[in-house]
């Protein structure tokens, strides 16, 4: 008896990380469509019924309906005509970043028999987002003996587009001084550069104001300008050097606010002015500058916001340290940031049945899906009901469950029944869910 109870709970008990097991048995039909975001609500999008090889009478008559993963309605199945249409505007950068394909899945599920079908709605950019620097002004100091060649590095601008509608070029506003470079980079970014082509003169002019614009690949193509102040100065022979180029440290994602994370120090062998360095950050996101801080006289690095590891896992920050003669150095830090596990895990429920045939076996009595925030075993789910119920729970696609009767019920021996839906993660401490249904 010791055995078969402790098989009965195990079927109960149902990991997370089979989801997959469930997914290659709910069948291989799946339908793909495409549209371009901000498209009007209404707006057709593929005829489902069409497209799964179904016939429209049963759209209605099996209760068809459209689930998601976060369970928002972003289409609209018509079961009249089999027709998929847009129940909201769809913004590519709010669904998915930078990410690209941007891709939206869903799950067709119909009754009497119980079926499954996946659907997959590619989210396509359009060029609704000019080229933004996050400064108005970029100043530059330079020594008036710097060589013909040298370069110095420029702000980038930022664009929320991707593909061809984002960041593609740069340029500089005519003079007889300077013009940009855009090296190849690692990360295919476009980083501008400027490049000193005439020698500068400070007796005979110690000042220049210089445009610089970026530019998209968008028909037509967007741009943002920022002013290019240029200080020229007089001579300057060593620029600050960092022992090391790259600076690596971890931090939990619970540290507090104005937490020290890391001092920056570069030397300059230099003396008075020349020899004084401050530190800034340079081709900073955003995100990095709303969540970090640096000192500009000491180099240390403090916490300006909470760190969220379910948000962002690395930050990648390059530090420009220039002394008082213009010249520069970089490196670069790499904050990591570790998972605390913080988030209990969440019960989505999509669909509930209330009343029952007492004649009727495997129906269907709720459509949840679960899922945790947090990553590795803080973000691994255990899901199970209570084991003395008629009703089974089964895993369908990716992250959803149902909850299907076993037998067909009788009325007069119990009328109603209390399911509790119990989701535990495997973090240290277990974080714990429960969802009731009667």
């Amino acid at each position: 008896m010791k055995i078969r109870g402790a098989l009965a709970l195990q079927k109960r008990q149902v990991l997370i990380f089979f989801v997959l097991l469930g997914l290659s048995q709910a069948g291989a039909e799946s339908a793909h469509y495409s549209v371009a975001e901000e498209t009007e609500i209404g707006s057709f999008v593929g005829n489902l019924a069409r497209d799964l090889g179904l016939e429209v009478e049963e759209l209605s008559s099996r209760e068809a309906r459209v689930v998601s993963d976060d369970n928002k309605k972003y289409l609209h199945l018509d079961l009249l005509t089999g027709d998929l249409l847009l129940s909201e505007k769809l913004d590519r950068e709010e669904l998915c970043g930078s990410t690209e394909p941007c891709v939206l899945h869903f799950q067709v599920v119909l009754e009497n028999p119980l079926q499954f079908f996946q659907v997959e709605l590619h989210v396509k950019d359009i060029n609704d987002h000019s080229p933004t620097f996050l400064d108005n002004e970029i100043l530059i100091k330079i020594s008036e003996s710097t060589t013909i060649g040298t370069t110095f590095l420029l702000e980038s601008a930022q664009d929320l587009d991707v593909g061809s509608n984002s960041l593609q070029n740069y340029t500089i506003s005519p003079n007889s001084h300077f013009y940009i470079k855009i090296p190849d980079s690692g990360d295919r970014k476009i980083y501008p550069e400027l490049v000193l082509d005439r020698a500068l003169d400070y007796e005979e002019e110690a000042e220049l104001r210089l445009t610089l614009t970026a530019l998209d690949g968008g028909s037509p193509p967007r741009s943002g300008t920022t002013l290019v102040l240029i200080n020229v100065l007089d001579i300057n022979d060593n620029a600050p050097e960092f022992p090391q180029s790259l600076y690596e440290v971890q931090a939990p994602e619970d540290r507090p606010i104005g937490s020290w994370i890391v001092t920056i120090s570069a030397k300059d062998l230099d003396a008075g002015n020349y020899g004084k360095i401050s530190y800034t950050f340079f081709h900073a996101s955003e995100d990095i500058r709303k969540t970090f801080e640096i000192n500009p006289i000491s180099g240390e690095v403090n916490l300006r916001s909470p760190l969220d590891f379910e948000a962002i896992q690395s930050y990648t920050i390059n530090i420009q340290a220039t002394d008082g003669g213009g010249l520069s150095e970089k490196c670069t830090l790499l904050v990591k940031v570790m998972d605390i596990n913080d988030n209990p895990p969440e019960v989505t429920m999509s669909s509930i049945t209330k009343r029952i045939p007492e004649n009727a076996s495997e129906t269907l009595v709720a459509l949840f899906s679960v899922l945790d925030q947090d990553s590795e075993d803080n973000g691994r789910i255990i899901c199970s009901i209570q084991d003395n119920l008629p009703f089974i729970l089964k895993p369908t696609f990716k992250n959803f469950f149902t909850i299907v009767s076993e037998k067909a019920l009788d009325r007069e021996s119990q009328a109603e029944y209390n399911i509790t839906i119990t989701v535990t993660d495997l973090g240290t401490p277990r974080l714990k869910t429960e969802y009731n249904l009667t």
